[in-house]
């Protein structure tokens, strides 16, 4: 099976693998991910788990791979691993793709309906499903999981993750709006139908304040930062307690949940149709 294939030429070394049937099965693993039928993270009884072997086989493919030049012309020169090309569109996929410079990398699933302005990116491993948006100068980093019908506006950053192998990716779920220069990174899951406001940075130390039921969300070494199912996220602040602190006034950046989604949200959020 491809999963025993890959974790036994993970753990080889690579001067001893075959090479040719290394690349062979890191070549199908990455026509499965092109396809969204193999994903780097997968939703099981309501929490995610990652799949390694997946992580494993991409991490594979850059070892595998050797540097090239993969120039546009005279003027635009880029240099990569040979394994990692641009992805291949076509009009087939039903991806909207504006001109101005974005870039998809193999590995990637792009699902039917989605809108990528330009510039952007999407790193290998990643999961785009359904009629998202991907807004300018936003990125969707390596192995991310970015579900149905979400915004991520202009100069969101999602971010990615490969090594250590167990990491948890940034998990987006469904119908959520993300504003603005907002920053999403080291396995925060967004459940669904969650809004942050414009300027909002999640990471595994960041805690949330919810001040519509008291309570604060952590990550811990067993699960990652979650934002709860709804939740309205807007960046706010908190004093810091120690004397100098107060004397001078100091406070620290925090996420805080003002409300949850409501009517009345859903109608400042709702994707522009008529612009897809």
């Amino acid at each position: 099976m491809l999963r025993e294939q890959i974790e036994l030429f993970y753990s080889s070394d690579l001067h001893s693998i075959n090479r040719q049937e290394a690349l062979q099965a890191f070549n199908e693993l990455k026509f499965f991910l092109n396809n969204g039928e193999i994903r780097s993270a997968v939703p099981s009884e309501n929490v995610w788990v990652v799949n390694e072997w997946v992580k494993k086989g991409i991490l594979l493919g850059f070892r595998l791979g050797e540097l090239t030049d993969v120039s546009l012309d005279d003027r635009f020169h880029f240099y990569d691993k040979n394994t990692y090309p641009l992805k291949k569109f076509s009009l087939g996929h039903q991806v909207r793709i504006v001109p101005g410079g974005s870039s998809v990398r193999d590995g990637s699933y792009v699902a039917k309906g989605v809108v990528i302005m330009p510039p952007s990116y999407i790193n290998t491993g990643a999961y785009v499903d359904e009629g998202t948006m991907i807004d300018s100068h936003a990125l969707v980093g390596s192995c991310a999981q970015i579900g149905k019908h979400i915004h991520l506006s202009a100069g969101t950053q999602i971010g990615g993750v490969l090594e250590p192998i167990g990491a948890m990716p940034v998990i987006v779920e469904d119908d959520v709006f993300i504003g603005a220069n907002c920053g999403i990174f080291e396995g925060t899951t967004i459940k669904k139908r969650a809004v942050l406001a414009s300027g909002v940075l999640l990471t595994a130390s960041t805690p949330i304040y919810d001040v519509v039921h008291n309570a604060v969300y952590r990550s811990t070494k067993e699960r990652p930062l979650i934002v709860p199912e709804g939740a309205v996220v807007v960046p706010g602040s908190r004093r810091i307690e120690n004397n100098f602190a107060q004397s001078n006034g100091l406070s620290v950046y925090t996420p805080i949940i003002i409300k949850y989604r409501d009517a009345g949200t859903d109608a400042a959020t709702v994707l522009e149709e008529s612009l897809r």
